[in-house]
């Protein structure tokens, strides 16, 4: 992925819901350093908290590119996008976008940016090809998050882990495969806009060889019990080679979200088929511990969640969030 520049300003259209608006959300989550600013086209759109400018005033505040900070369903772009982007553009700052459509492929954007010098960065799409993958064991270790659905919290616990592991002086590096991931890390994969093919080849290039002592800590996608998304999850099960899995759950949430006649499945289930699906390139794949979204519950409901999971299961159990993943960590340097 091409360099993007500068700070950013996040587009957040008129989108009403911040989990629409989950890449703004992430970023500023993860990257506070790199917001500057947000651009709501009317008064009820989301409000993450930051100063609200127009193109000019954020170029003027030291931006250099505006973010499309909104996935919405399809991945496509609004009509009513067009000229606040094309205002961007003018102003002076790139695009970079993580939505299906490309950028590039919008006869209105694209002859903005080349009138003005600018570059539209289209994270999701790979500027390169990737081969079917070998199944060849890789030196390093690997730990890749999984879930009971989508929109779980695999990436928040991917980079809550790095982050863990970081400050124990360990080894690590997060690799995304999302493009709120890319837009946090600067680099990755999106795995879910790569061919079906070459999709589990594309995970062994994200996660090369390495180190022996050395952490790839792999994004997750998807889940394998969600019918539209289950075959990235798969992709990344076994083009990861993970040695180390890590459950992402919504205690809360009853369905697959959207699919209101397919059940979450329990922990068990979960675990289970994940582990059984990566031992195909890895046999030695375990689950090493859970990851709860306790957003929803106040502290002492979110401590007796945590502590009924780890008597469920005996593994250690964390919010990303609210406690970090510490704990998952440390079971892991106990283990050596």
């Amino acid at each position: 992925m091409s360099e993007i520049p500068g700070k950013y300003l996040l587009f957040l259209g008129n989108e009403r819901s911040r989990l629409e608006a989950k890449t703004a959300c992430g970023i500023l989550q993860w990257r506070p350093e790199l917001c500057i600013g947000q651009l709501r086209l009317s008064a009820d759109t989301v409000d993450l908290g930051l100063p609200d400018m127009t193109p000019a005033q954020a170029k003027a505040a030291g931006a250099g590119s505006i973010v499309i900070g909104i996935a919405p369903f399809g991945g496509g772009l609004a009509p009513e996008w067009i000229a606040p982007l094309v205002e961007a553009l003018d102003a002076g700052l790139d695009i970079a976008s993580g939505l299906h459509a490309r950028l590039r492929d919008h006869p209105v954007l694209a002859a903005a940016a080349a009138a003005k010098g600018r570059a539209l960065h289209d994270v999701r799409h790979a500027d390169r090809a990737f081969s079917v993958a070998s199944g060849r064991k890789r030196t390093g270790k690997r730990l890749l998050t999984v879930g009971t659905d989508c929109a779980i919290g695999k990436k928040y616990t991917a980079l809550a882990i790095h982050r863990a592991m970081r400050e124990r002086g360990m080894a690590a590096s997060f690799r995304a495969t999302g493009q709120t991931g890319i837009l946090i890390a600067g680099g990755g994969i999106a795995i879910d806009a790569t061919i079906s093919d070459f999709a589990a080849g594309a995970a062994e290039t994200l996660s090369p060889d390495n180190a022996p002592g050395h952490w790839d800590v792999i994004e997750g996608q998807g889940s394998l019990f969600q019918p539209a998304y289950a075959a990235v999850s798969l992709a990344l099960l076994h083009g990861s080679q993970p040695d180390a899995i890590v459950v992402c759950h919504d205690p809360l949430r009853t369905h697959i979200d959207g699919y209101p006649d397919f059940p979450l499945p329990t922990i068990e289930r979960c675990i289970e088929d994940n582990v059984r699906a990566a031992q195909l390139t890895n046999p030695a794949a375990r689950v090493v511990g859970i990851s709860l979204d306790t957003s929803a519950m106040n502290e002492d409901e979110r401590a007796e969640t945590i502590a009924r999971m780890e008597a469920r299961t005996g593994l250690p159990v964390i919010d990303p969030v609210a406690t970090g993943a510490g704990a998952i960590v440390d079971a892991l340097l106990a283990d050596g």
